[in-house]
């Protein structure tokens, strides 16, 4: 070391912690570890090693502790997971098992009917106004499965070859004892319902018909009442929405039809 004295360098050899300074020096030069570092990865070795289990035996144990995993390594499925793909094997094997043709049998049926109409050219004043409360409609009624009596038009099926209006005249005749006579169309409702295991779609035909005679009774043994009711208290009777909107074209023809009456000179007969 220059500029150092022979006295300098004899105290620095015989200096211990300076001995122990260039020895760290020259290993760090020459990529040895230290002393603590080796005391301290015997340290660490020695613990591992005094537990009895190795690095691939920790990490078995990790995927044993997470309990989603089966001894195979796949990964667990919960119980409603193997229920749903249970259920999903039935629904496969019962469609297997369906004939094509066991799918419910569609029929068209077409019926028609309306509503009787009494009062039009009575119900016109001098200045043309007209009072639909003077205006009277045949409805009949029937008693659902709760027992409640529901108002509805009556109306009946279309018979082979029977002109429509033909089955609205002669269905009003059946259900309500009124002859009438079709002199406008009110509208059309179709529908779909079930009747033993047969999937229907009905049409249903309404017209207006004037009244020509008769008497209202309840014959028909699938009615259990008729009444006349004031065509300004048709809408708030039918029990039904479908009807109820062809109840509101009536309210927008009758007047008109009304006035035409009048102007021909017809009058209700009584």
């Amino acid at each position: 070391m220059a500029g150092m004295t022979d006295i300098e360098r004899g105290s620095d050899s015989h200096d211990p912690k300076r001995r122990r300074r260039r020895r760290r020096s020259r290993r760090r030069a020459q990529g040895a570890p230290e002393e603590g570092q080796k005391s301290q990865k015997a340290e660490s070795s020695g613990s591992s090693g005094s537990s009895g289990t190795t690095g691939d035996e920790d990490k078995g144990r990790g995927r044993r502790k997470s309990g989603n995993r089966d001894g195979s390594g796949n990964r667990r499925r919960s119980a409603s997971q193997r229920s749903n793909q249970r259920g999903n094997q039935r629904n496969a094997q019962q469609k297997r098992r369906s004939p094509a043709n066991s799918r419910m049998v569609t029929r068209d049926e077409t019926s028609a009917g309306g509503l009787v109409v009494s009062g039009l050219a009575e119900a016109v004043n001098d200045a043309g106004e007209v009072d639909l409360s003077r205006v009277y409609v045949a409805l009949i009624g029937r008693l659902d499965r709760r027992g409640r009596l529901l108002w509805s038009m009556p109306k009946g099926h279309v018979e082979p070859g029977e002109d429509r209006r033909a089955t609205a005249e002669r269905e009003v005749w059946e259900e309500t004892g009124v002859h009438g006579k079709t002199f406008a169309d009110l509208g059309v409702i179709d529908y779909w319902f079930v009747s033993e295991g047969v999937r229907i779609h009905k049409t249903v035909h309404h017209h207006l018909l004037r009244f020509v005679d008769g008497g209202l009774n309840d014959e028909d043994p699938e009615v259990t009442e008729v009444s006349w009711i004031p065509v300004s208290e048709l809408i708030e009777h039918l029990a039904y929405a479908d009807e109820r909107k062809l109840a509101r074209t009536a309210h927008d023809l009758l007047p008109e039809l009304a006035r035409e009456e009048k102007a021909a000179g017809r009058a209700t007969p009584r």
